[in-house]
């Protein structure tokens, strides 16, 4: 029989939209470029550190022969509105049900039916594992890198869930799509932060995505740069042309039935921990857990510049978590720096930990000093 048709007519039956294949070989391409961003100090706490399991499959699969790639869409339409005020947005990466755990199934469902046809060894990931899987994912020919470092489908566009399967088969790789960007580069007018530096040129360290997620103090000025933004960040794929013919998907796991694509902000400081996962724990956004959510969510009322805001927050200035004490009196100075300065300077009459009244302090000089 021919497996690699078995496999790509069986992907179509369990709903992975696109189907690739490639060799073992090391991902070579990319080792100059990692150990640069490594020397830039422009890595992630996310990413793995040893560069070498970043580029040869068989430090991963010693057995490695060919790796089955495979994409789902998520881009789905959705425009209901929400009936709450004070909203952050999510990206359209966790609008649905957790990806993590739909592209595992639909994965475990391919191996069980290559299974049935072939014994195989095998290892898969879903964004989780030590590979770059965009790599994998553009030497599969499942698509090409845009400027913006993602990878581009020329009929699903960049809105593709990836997840890879390391195999001991023998199976005839797909051909390398060439980029096509051309002379475009709306991404990297776009980017709010700069984090796209250049053309296939990516500080992840300036990507909302990434400060949206990270436990890390975010920068002051990167802040301003969020905008309502509380998890993720769509800007650079919104903008793309390919994106704005792309095929639709259908996925209904995808579509944000429950958030509407919104935090509910002044909600999500009133709900417990369980409460919590119950509400939002089916989506990616949710691995990060309450706190960087609320965090996040208090950078987005800043942004707002609304003063009806400031009452709720000068609640959260006596929140327990000195997280939200110090994100909150952020979100008061961008609002108003000088009502904000009172605000501040009294909730440091009262501020026990060093920490914040220093983290106060800097804000305090910082927006005396900002036009």
């Amino acid at each position: 029989m021919n497996l690699k048709k078995y496999i790509i007519e069986k992907s179509k039956d369990i709903g992975i939209d696109i189907v690739g294949f490639t060799g073992c070989n090391r991902l070579d391409s990319l080792n100059d470029y990692l150990i640069e961003r490594k020397a830039k100090n422009k890595e992630t706490e996310f990413e793995e550190k040893d560069i070498e399991k970043r580029i040869d499959p068989k430090k991963v699969f010693p057995s490695c022969k060919t790796i089955i790639a495979i994409g789902i869409s998520y881009n789905v339409d959705f425009n209901e509105s929400v009936d709450f005020k004070l909203k952050g947005r999510i990206s359209k990466s966790s609008w649905g049900e957790d990806y993590h755990r739909v592209v595992k199934e639909k994965i475990e469902k391919l191996i069980k039916e290559i299974k049935k046809e072939v014994d195989f060894n095998y290892e898969y990931f879903v964004d989780t594992g030590p590979l770059v899987d965009r790599e994998i994912a553009k030497k599969s020919g499942i698509g090409w890198y845009g400027k913006n470092c993602s990878i581009i489908n020329d009929y699903y566009g960049s809105f593709v869930f990836i997840g890879h399967i390391l195999t001991d088969l023998n199976i005839v790789p797909d051909r390398e799509l060439k980029e096509k960007c051309k002379d475009c580069n709306v991404c990297i007018k776009a980017c709010p932060t700069g984090a796209l530096e250049g053309p296939y040129r990516f500080n992840p360290q300036k990507c909302i995505s990434y400060l949206t997620q990270t436990k890390k103090d975010i920068p002051y000025e990167l802040r301003e740069k969020m905008g309502i933004k509380v998890y993720g960040c769509d800007t650079c794929q919104l903008v793309c042309p390919m994106n704005k013919k792309a095929v639709k998907s259908g996925k209904e796991e995808f579509i944000p039935s429950i958030t509407k694509g919104y935090i509910d902000i002044e909600e999500i400081f009133t709900l417990s921990n369980k409460q919590f996962k119950k509400k939002y724990g089916h989506m990616a956004g949710s691995w990060r857990g309450r706190n960087i959510l609320r965090r996040n969510s208090l950078i987005a009322l800043g942004n707002m510049k609304n003063k009806e805001n400031i009452d709720f927050l000068r609640m959260v200035l006596k929140d327990k978590n000195p997280m939200m004490r110090k994100y909150s009196a952020w979100a008061i100075l961008n609002i108003d720096k000088y009502l904000g300065s009172l605000i501040v300077k009294e909730a440091m009459k009262f501020e026990k930990e060093e920490d914040v009244k220093k983290d106060m302090e800097c804000l305090l000089k910082y927006f005396q000093n900002k036009n």
